[in-house]
């Protein structure tokens, strides 16, 4: 399984149009080769820098497993749900960091061996939702600062 993020290369520099900085609208994203016996996917983008540890910025899940693309600046209810993120919204929510040295940015998709997936609120939640039904994973990462 693999993904691609449209707009910079994998380890590059995340353009300011998908940061608070800009527009902060999510990215294009392309996925492929997701394993047959997947029943849903999920995709977290988190910073792993933040100053108070782990920073979840979108959690988007309930996607089907036949899909290939989430458009550039999709929402809740395209073709997927949303779980709160940390700014304490739901949808994408673009780095933002604190001025000082750059942060990684990771994009992580899972896919499930379950379609129905109570999600709870926010990444605890989804986290322990996932335990145990992980087939696989595909990541892709990016760096911003200010």
């Amino acid at each position: 399984m693999e993904i691609t993020v449209r707009g910079f290369a994998n380890g590059g520099r995340i353009p300011q149009k998908f940061t608070c900085d800009g527009d902060n609208v999510s990215p294009e994203i392309i996925i492929e080769g997701v394993p047959s016996e997947a029943k849903s996917l999920v995709l977290i983008m988190d910073d792993p820098d933040a100053p108070g540890g782990l920073f979840t910025h979108w959690i988007a899940y309930g996607m089907p497993p036949d899909t290939k693309l989430i458009e550039q600046g999709a929402g809740n209810g395209s073709t997927f749900k949303s779980c709160i993120n940390d700014f304490g919204k739901h949808g994408y929510g673009g780095p933002c960091p604190p001025p000082g040295k750059p942060h990684r940015y990771n994009f992580t998709l899972y896919a499930l061996d379950t379609e129905r997936l109570d999600a709870g609120n926010g990444r605890k939640g989804i986290d322990s939702a996932m335990q145990g039904r992980i087939i696989e994973t595909a990541g892709y990462s990016g760096i911003y600062s200010r």
